[in-house]
């Protein structure tokens, strides 16, 4: 019993921690697009954007919400397509 207790306290803590790192990131992607918007250059793709943030809010995933690897990733792959667009179309920062 106690076993599982101790599984079942270290399976909730990394899901908390994944689960704060997603937001993390989703906050970053908030924030490099509101950048962008700001300063005049494109943001992309609009659908990169919307698409990563309903990924991460709907309910289906890839993988089961306690693993939130998977919308990380999917919030990684958005940053860096924001990140990128500037660069494509010639503008400086």
């Amino acid at each position: 019993m106690d076993s599982t207790t101790t599984f079942i306290t270290v399976a909730v803590v990394a899901a908390v921690l994944l689960f704060a790192l997603a937001v993390g990131v989703l906050v970053r992607l908030v924030r490099a697009r509101q950048g962008l918007r700001r300063a005049g250059l494109p943001t992309g793709p609009r659908w990169v954007f919307w698409g990563a943030v309903l990924y991460f809010v709907l309910p289906t995933d890839l993988l089961p919400d306690p693993v939130y690897l998977d919308d990380i990733g999917v919030l990684l792959l958005a940053l860096r397509t924001l990140h990128r667009s500037p660069d494509r179309s010639g503008a400086e920062g």
